[in-house]
C-alpha cells in the first residue's frame, strides 16, 4: 500500500464519524483508530513475495500529532448537545439577529441554543444540560445530520 493511499485513508477517517477503520490487503494490514483529537495508526507488513520490494512500516507517531491535554481538564464532565434531526443549522433566529449562544455563555437546561430548519420548518433546539458553552461545532447555514454534535457544554 503506497503512502498516498494511507494518507487518503487517514484523511477520510479524520473527516468522518468513523472511529476505527481496518483494511487488509495482500501486502499488509492497516488499522486506523480515531480518538480524543489524536489519531493512531498501526501498520503491519506481511513478507513480500520474492522479486517484489517490501514496503517500510510507518511508525504510529507519523500518522498524526498527539494532542496532550492537562489532567485537570479531563476531570471536568463534557457534554455535547446533538442534533435531533437532519436539517440546516442556524445560530440565530434571523440573518441579522444576535446568536442564541456564544462560546463562554452560561446556558440552562431547556434554553434555546440554535435553530434547525427541516422541510421549511424552523425547529428551536434546546440545551439538554446546564453549563458553559465551550465550543460551537457547526457553522451558520451548515447542513447537519441526526445525532451530529452541535455544541460542547461543560
Amino acid at each position: 500500500m503506497d503512502l498516498r493511499k494511507l494518507k487518503t485513508l487517514i484523511d477520510l477517517v479524520s473527516d468522518s464519524n468513523v472511529s476505527e477503520l481496518e483494511i487488509t490487503e495482500a501486502e499488509g494490514k492497516v488499522r486506523i483508530v480515531k480518538g480524543g483529537g489524536a489519531m493512531v495508526q498501526h501498520y503491519a507488513m506481511q513478507q513480500a513475495p520474492m522479486g517484489m520490494p517490501a514496503m517500510q512500516a510507518m511508525p504510529a507517531a507519523a500518522a498524526a500529532p498527539v494532542a496532550v491535554e492537562p489532567v485537570a481538564e479531563e476531570l471536568v464532565p463534557v457534554h455535547a448537545v446533538k442534533s435531533p434531526m437532519v436539517g440546516t443549522f442556524y445560530r440565530s433566529s434571523s440573518p441579522g439577529a444576535k446568536a442564541f449562544v456564544e462560546v463562554g455563555d452560561t446556558v440552562k437546561a431547556g434554553e434555546t441554543v440554535c435553530i434547525i430548519e427541516a422541510m421549511k420548518i424552523l425547529n428551536e433546539i434546546e440545551s439538554d444540560k446546564s453549563g458553559t458553552v465551550t465550543q460551537i461545532l457547526c457553522e451558520n447555514g451548515q447542513a447537519v445530520e441526526y445525532g451530529q454534535p452541535l455544541f460542547v457544554i461543560q
